[in-house]
């Protein structure tokens, strides 16, 4: 299920980096973030959706790759991405 356009807007205008970004690596973590947050509550009530359950960890790979990619790039935007989505303890 794709977000809510007021909570895509929302999670645009608190990562993108310049005014018309919709692509950049830290945009495209914090909407799989969102998506990912949404789609571990779906399973908590419906446990036996094993085809949702493909496209979270298809999903769960991408941020992972994004997220390598951003380190490998710049350290400084990859450690604002993880503290600001809380992603690691």
């Amino acid at each position: 299920m794709p977000l809510d356009t007021d909570r895509k807007a929302e999670v645009l205008n608190r990562f993108r980096v310049h005014n018309h970004d919709t692509g950049s690596p830290e945009v495209q973590i914090a909407l799989l973030t969102e998506r990912i947050g949404y789609l571990t509550e779906h399973f908590k009530t419906h446990v036996k959706d094993h085809h949702s359950r493909r496209g979270l960890l298809r999903m769960v790979s991408k941020r992972r790759r994004l997220l390598d990619y951003l380190k490998r790039v710049s350290l400084e935007r990859y450690r604002k991405v993880v503290g600001a989505l809380s992603l690691r303890k």
